[in-house]
């Protein structure tokens, strides 16, 4: 029988494809930072809205998003963030896997914002930047690296699976206890569980099994 369509892998290649995405994320916000009316352009329809979706069908919001950016320090950390997961991801699997890895975490990550949004009257939210998908990106990192020692501020070595469960606990308790209201923490946490279910599907590989195995010893 057989294999099925979307667990056909690709072929091989390695193009570094982390450095495009890292580029257009700082055209656009190079393009609103200097030309404040594009800013509002850029801000307005490519963030993404719950109403703007719903009622405007403005679908594009859940690619868009990840591209738009608050202030320098938003934009920068995500895509230091990008450029040291990102690289080594796409090493690891491919440069066309780790495209497909991106953006569905990414849309998926968008989706899933949205309906919390929707359903819970946050109407106005505009949810931005590339965090979703580079939780995403650690997560994977941390499946096909799960050996590798993350140095938390370059001093507290982690191993990457126990930082994958450091970040969850984090997330999940700023998320309840209401802290950084305008950090997406559900949209970091849905990054977390889109890259698990897209090892599951479309890679066939339990990250609880890797993790288990790369520790037995």
């Amino acid at each position: 029988m057989g294999q099925i369509f979307f667990r056909k892998p690709f072929k091989y290649t390695y193009n570094k494809t982390t450095f495009v995405i890292i580029f257009v994320n700082l055209a656009v916000f190079f393009l609103g930072y200097f030309l404040p009316k594009a800013n509002n352009y850029i801000y307005t329809y490519g963030s993404l809205n719950p109403v703007l979706v719903a009622k405007y069908h403005m679908y594009w919001q859940f690619v868009t998003y990840m591209f738009v950016h608050q202030n320098i320090s938003h934009i920068f950390f995500n895509m230091f963030g990008l450029l040291i997961f990102g690289l080594q991801v796409e090493r690891a699997v491919g440069s066309k896997e780790f495209l497909l890895f991106y953006f569905i975490c990414g849309i998926t990550d968008g989706i899933f914002s949205f309906l919390v949004y929707y359903f819970t009257g946050n109407y106005r939210t505009f949810l931005m930047g590339a965090s979703g998908a580079i939780y995403a990106l650690l997560f994977a990192f941390a499946v096909v690296y799960p050996k590798s020692i993350i140095y938390v501020w370059g001093i507290i070595p982690l191993p990457a699976p126990l930082m994958v469960f450091v970040y969850t606990l984090i997330e999940v308790g700023s998320q309840l206890l209401g802290r950084s209201a305008n950090v997406a923490h559900l949209t970091h946490l849905f990054g977390f569980a889109s890259a698990w279910l897209y090892f599951l599907i479309r890679m066939k590989v339990n990250p609880l099994k890797v993790w288990k195995n790369a520790y037995r010893n």
